[in-house]
């Protein structure tokens, strides 16, 4: 038995697998720096990437693993509780094009942007959990 997913539960899911392949350009480029080998078997996290993009892209990540922490969670809540309405939709999708946007706005350097993006990503968090507080 298939059960369509909420639009909801596709945008996290499409967050999560976002979040879990944007290391891939600042692991090639650790390999490129340091050879293959010494990359996989120890990432050594005491040596910084010479490229600052990576260096960029890795604090992207995990500032994206840390905010998915929070988005996460909202979202089961509301598949739990079968909340799905427009702006719970909407504020899924939206957090999704704004996490995509911080990422290249970090790992390109673009400082004003980059917190837009991210205080609209931060918004639609708000949305959620106001609407599971029933304040929406």
């Amino acid at each position: 038995m298939h059960t369509a997913m909420t639009s909801e539960l596709y945008w996290m899911v499409m967050t999560v697998l976002m979040t879990s392949v944007i290391f891939v350009p600042y692991i090639l480029n650790r390999m490129k720096e340091h050879g293959v080998w010494p990359a996989v078997w120890n990432p050594q996290p005491d040596k910084q990437p010479k490229a600052q993009w990576a260096e960029r892209l890795m604090r992207a990540h995990a500032n994206a693993v840390e905010n998915l922490v929070i988005f996460a969670p909202l979202v089961l809540a509301l598949q739990v509780l079968g909340i799905s309405t427009a702006t719970t939709a909407t504020a899924c999708m939206v957090y999704f094009f704004a996490r995509a946007a911080h990422i290249i706005f970090y790992t390109f350097a673009v400082p004003l942007l980059r917190t837009v993006v991210f205080v609209i990503g931060v918004a639609c968090q708000m949305a959620l959990a106001l609407t599971l507080l029933n304040i929406i």
